[in-house]
């Protein structure tokens, strides 16, 4: 498998994918909601899957594709090359602030993860890497992270997980936001992983965060030291929806040990 044609082939169709979107604003924008009203879906995140499904399926066309709005392939195992995308990673930013929202794409061979990107389309930066090759903000390498202490670390979480939720004990999260320097929450997890791996965050929790919304950042975080794994510390199954964190050595364990306690 010709990988760095794949690559190059990869970053040409995202920076297209980027140009329509922009191109979006100038057009009516059709928002519907999914199950819960909150969680947004419009008319350019579904032209922008199929978009990307048409070009892959004709380019590579034995390649799998999974994508968030249902266009591509029921997968039932990782089996082959699949393309795991979000055309739109943070529709609600999309929808409300028309910024901090990307493209997030991984490229797995046999659910090992080859190439990861994620795009932020507005700030026009791209996070890339390649497996065993470094991880690059644009053109520039990102050096490996550096341990960092609790007390020192910006946490990437939503304030719902502060709040009482039938997932994680909102009291040892709490102690977590006191005792870290600081939190933020971007509306993106595509993004925030993308901070953690250019050092912008220490670490970023979720509960529930589905595929695509992690599968190019896994990627990039792994190229330069972070550890991304589930509540129980097990990698990530990438078929289903699943509780998360990607932190920097040593933090990983801190928080999953002493901050992070699943309800039964």
């Amino acid at each position: 498998m010709n990988w760095q044609a794949i690559d190059r082939y990869a970053k040409s169709l995202i920076k297209e994918a980027g140009h329509k979107i922009r191109l979006s604003f100038f057009n009516e924008i059709h928002i519907d909601s999914k199950a819960d009203a909150n969680d947004l879906v419009t008319n350019i995140d579904r032209e922008i899957e199929q978009f990307f499904i048409s070009r892959i399926r004709k380019d590579f066309p034995t390649h799998k594709i999974f994508g968030e709005e249902g266009f591509g392939d029921n997968l039932v195992a990782l089996d082959g090359i699949i393309w795991i995308l979000d055309p739109i990673d943070g529709t609600m930013n999309f929808v409300h602030q028309k910024r901090n929202f990307a493209i997030s794409l991984g490229i797995y061979a046999d659910g090992v993860g080859m190439l990861g990107y994620i795009y932020d389309v507005m700030g026009d930066d791209f996070y890339h890497a390649a497996k065993g090759e470094g991880a690059y903000f644009n053109d520039e390498l990102l050096p490996e992270l550096e341990p960092t202490p609790i007390h020192e670390a910006i946490i990437g979480i939503n304030a719902r997980w502060v709040a009482p939720n039938k997932y994680i004990n909102n009291e040892k999260v709490m102690d977590l936001i006191t005792t870290c320097r600081g939190t933020r929450s971007y509306g993106s997890a595509a993004m925030e992983l993308s901070y953690v791996a250019s050092g912008r965050l220490d670490a970023y929790i979720s509960t529930r965060l589905s595929p695509w919304d992690i599968a190019g950042g896994i990627i990039i975080a792994q190229e330069v030291g972070a550890l991304a794994t589930n509540f129980n510390g097990d990698k990530p199954g990438l078929l289903s929806q699943e509780p998360f964190i990607v932190a920097r050595p040593g933090l990983h364990e801190q928080i999953l040990t002493n901050y992070i306690e699943i309800k039964k």
